[in-house]
């Protein structure tokens, strides 16, 4: 579980090559780990990014929003995890699909890259669309870029790239072509659930990669579970992937609030840690 390299990809971004043989030999695009900071901490659900079978390594790229992923930022080259368990989820379904249409925003970006390069290398024709607040935002441009056919930068502020949100180039695409076997899309949930809302009258097979709080990764003890066409899933045995026409996302975004208040409570704990720690 030995921190093999740390970089930094962007603002309150961290990168991470881990130590993880077994899970690299097996992990498939779509797929996720489960890990833990020390002995007292949560467990917290990220993608794997990238493997190296003959190294024995996997990477993955996390924003640090909440007490654990600060924790977790904080730590550096040489240390290690106390815990690490994957490939989780199901991967994602890879096949030739013709022309297909794939979306991330801010640090779904760096879940993007496994499925683009799986697509991409299945025979389709790939047309990245990369979403930011910002320029620094907007990560693994180069990497994305190989395996893409077309690449469309969108920033909030127009720092890079066209002005505005996804779904404008999205929609500029689909209104030029109806003919596209997939749009796949990971992100913020907002996000997500307007290019749900967008491509769902061109009839388009639309595929979202869920983030539901999660503990034990494992289907038992139920955190994660989402509404989708009406039946109860749960996102790390079932998905992560799901029909986005079918996603209940006003039920998921109202689960997914549920802990601001703890999960601020516990930032301040840490905010007074690294103080009391500094002095």
């Amino acid at each position: 579980m030995k921190i093999l390299s740390k970089e930094k990809p962007g603002k309150d971004l961290t990168k991470f090559v881990i130590e993880a043989p077994l899970i690299a030999q097996k992990a498939l695009p779509g797929q996720f780990i489960v890990l833990m900071v020390n002995k007292e901490g949560e467990r917290v659900p990220l993608t794997i990014v990238d493997t190296d079978k003959e190294k024995g390594t996997i990477t993955i790229i996390f924003q640090e929003v909440g007490y654990t992923t600060k924790l977790l930022a904080r730590l550096n080259q040489g240390d290690s995890l106390f815990s690490l368990t994957g490939p989780l989820g199901k991967p994602t379904e890879i096949k030739n699909y013709g022309k297909v249409i794939i979306l991330g925003g801010g640090v779904g970006i760096a879940e993007l890259l496994p499925v683009a390069r799986a697509l991409k290398q299945a025979g389709c024709a790939v047309t990245s669309i990369l979403g930011g607040r910002r320029a620094d935002l907007v990560i693994l441009q180069k990497e994305i870029k190989e395996f893409s056919d077309k690449l469309i930068i969108t920033t909030d502020d127009g720092s890079l790239g066209e002005k505005g949100l996804v779904t404008a180039p999205l929609k500029r695409l689909l209104d030029e072509s109806r003919y596209y076997g997939l749009v796949f899309c990971v992100g913020p949930v907002p996000m997500m659930r307007a290019v749900s809302e967008l491509t769902k009258p061109y009839n388009i097979n639309t595929i979202v990669c869920l983030n539901s709080i999660m503990i034990d990764g494992t289907g038992m003890c139920g955190c994660c579970r989402v509404s989708i066409g009406g039946k109860t899933m749960f996102t790390c045995v079932d998905g992560p992937d799901f029909n986005g026409h079918e996603v209940d996302f006003k039920e998921l975004m109202n689960r997914q609030s549920r802990f601001i208040e703890h999960e601020k409570e516990a930032e301040c704990r840490l905010h007074c840690r690294i103080r009391d720690t500094e002095k």
